[in-house]
Order: structure tokens, then sequence, then C-alpha cells
């Protein structure tokens, strides 16, 4: 894939400009440290080994995870109940504790990704069109989004909450090329979820570049391939600096 300007370039929020669920399983080790001594029959490993077979089963769903993600804090103490469960151990107050343990650990720890808010402002100099799509809650992702002043990079912000319609419907992706006067070939999806940041977005003939948080690479059943494959957005930034 070249370097030519897209006339535009749409935003994924978590895990693409701010580290927020990449940090999910080290906040959950910290609160089964934190809650073990409470159970009687089970350590801090076991308890951590229950969260994670549960977050995994509980995000799997695709319901769920629409629920899920505009209500974290119910989902967070959903997860919790569900490992005691697995354990079990019947027990609400201590579930309802470890979710909002949980919930401030993952405020407390969100952060910009290296490099990200360097680029959002190459960009602006340079005069790329600049959109935000983000699903989840209205409120918690604008209290993300004001704590690290990212609106003034953004022409358009859409939000799920708010909006209606999350990613991937394509309503999401439209309304935002028809703000910023762009069409789909002259515009990028940058984000780090496949299915919503490359697959639906080439369907409308977007470019997608995939954030490879993990360094996993592409699933061996993948049927659309990304036109760019990045570990973050530090290194777009290096490519965009050579821009002029």
């Amino acid at each position: 894939m070249n370097y030519q300007l897209p006339k535009a370039i749409l935003f994924d929020l978590d895990d693409t400009i701010l580290a927020s669920t990449t940090l999910a399983g080290q906040i959950w080790c910290t609160v089964s440290k934190k809650f073990a001594d409470r159970l009687e029959k089970y350590d801090s490993k076991q308890l951590f080994t229950a969260i994670e077979i549960e977050r995994a089963l509980y995000w799997s769903n695709p319901e769920r995870h629409r629920k899920g993600r505009l209500n974290p804090s119910e989902s967070a103490k959903e997860v919790a109940l569900w490992a005691l469960t697995r354990l079990g151990v019947e027990d609400i107050v201590i579930a309802s504790e470890m979710g909002e343990a949980y919930q401030a650990g993952r405020d407390e720890q969100i952060h910009p990704f290296p490099g990200a808010i360097d680029l959002l402002s190459r960009l602006l100099e340079i005069g790329v069109k600049l959109a935000l799509i983000t699903n989840g809650n209205g409120p918690l992702q604008w209290g993300k989004i004001t704590k690290f002043g990212l609106e003034s990079y953004f022409d358009c912000i859409v939000i799920e909450d708010q909006f209606g319609f999350g990613k991937p419907d394509e309503r999401v992706y439209r309304h935002a090329l028809g703000h910023l006067g762009s069409s789909p070939q002259d515009t990028w999806m940058i984000g780090d979820n496949l299915e919503w940041e490359v697959v639906v977005p080439k369907k409308l003939g977007i470019k997608g570049i995939w954030v490879d948080n993990g360094g996993d690479g592409l699933p061996e059943n993948m049927n659309v391939k990304p036109d760019k494959i990045i570990g973050g957005l530090s290194e777009l930034l290096k490519d965009f600096n050579n821009c002029s």
C-alpha cells in the first residue's frame, strides 16, 4: 500500500488511539490478587483463570457484547459473578466489588498509545480530514475523549450510544463519509477490530488498516485482507512525517 495521502481517515478509539481493552488482563490480575483472600478454597491464580475463561465467553456473544459495552460497569460485575460461580462461590457482593475495582483500575490506567496524539496532530497539519467512530456508552466515551483533548482533532465524532447505531452497521461509516465530504475510495479506516475496521469498511470501498496490538497476525480463516497491518499508530507517524 502506498502512502498517497487520503482525503479522510476514520479512526477507532479504544485499542487504537487509547490503550483500553488491551489493559483488561493486567487489571483483572490485580483484582484477583486483591480479592482472593476473601475466598476460602481458591488462590489468586485460580480466580484469575476463572475470570479469563468467563471474560472470553461473555464477550464472544455479539448481542451480549453490544449490551456490555453500553454498560461496562455492569458487564464487569457480571464477568466477576460468572467467574465466582465457576468456582462454586455464590457471592453477589464480592462480584459487585470486583467489578467496581476493575472499572476503577481501567479508568485510572487508560492512556493514549505512543505516537497517537502526534499522529493526529500531523494529519491535521497536512490537511487530512478526520472522524472518530467509537462504539460504547456516550458519557463514558466522551469522558475519555475530553480527558485527553481528542475532540479538537476530529471534524466528526460518532458514538454508538448517541448515534443509535454502532460498528459494523454500514450507516455509521456512511454518516462519517457524508460529514467529511469524502468518497470511500479517498478514505481509510484504522482500528483493531478486523470485522469493524477492515471487513465492513472494505465492502464500502474504504481502505482498511488493521492495528494488530498483540502481534498475533491474521486468523487463518480470514478471507478479507487488510490493506495494511500495523503494530500501532507510531508506525504511521513515521510515514506521515515524510509527507509534505
